[in-house]
């Protein structure tokens, strides 16, 4: 499980070190391939194999005859990238990803649950609540 959350750097080549702890959570059996995907509110969302193909799985079970269904396939296959982890822990951000993303220098990387965020820090700062007020209303909503 990934959670908090880390202020990082993309290096001038785009790469990303990925904080020890996330790093760590990684399950040991996932090897050095994770999936990229341009996801919700412009970040990214990084999944280890175990998780990707359990969201792959309900993808691909769409039904390709509903035109609806399709262009969800279609636009989730088209988003999606593999990448890999070097000996140092960082992973290659394609270029793509990072303008979809707004990605600079200076970035945040963020559990959460079973996927790790990658955000622009201005970005980042817009979809968080900083009340936790507002946190425990909508846990009462959701989860009472």
């Amino acid at each position: 499980m990934f959670n908090s959350h880390y202020d990082c750097k993309l290096d001038p080549k785009g790469r990303l070190a990925l904080p020890a702890k996330i790093k760590a959570a990684i399950p040991e059996a996932n090897g050095t391939t994770l999936m990229l995907r341009m996801a919700e509110d412009r970040c990214l969302a990084l999944y280890p194999m175990v998780e990707y193909k359990k969201l792959e799985n309900q993808i691909k079970s769409l039904n390709i005859n509903n035109p609806e269904q399709r262009a969800l396939q279609r636009a989730f296959f088209n988003t999606v990238v593999d990448v890999e982890l070097d000996s140092a822990g960082r992973l290659l951000i394609p270029k793509s990803f990072q303008a979809y993303a707004g990605l600079e220098k200076e970035i945040v990387v963020a559990g959460n649950g079973t996927r790790i965020e990658i955000w622009n820090p201005e970005n980042h700062a817009k979809h968080v609540m900083p009340d936790p007020a507002d946190l425990s209303a909508l846990m009462e909503k959701y989860l009472s």
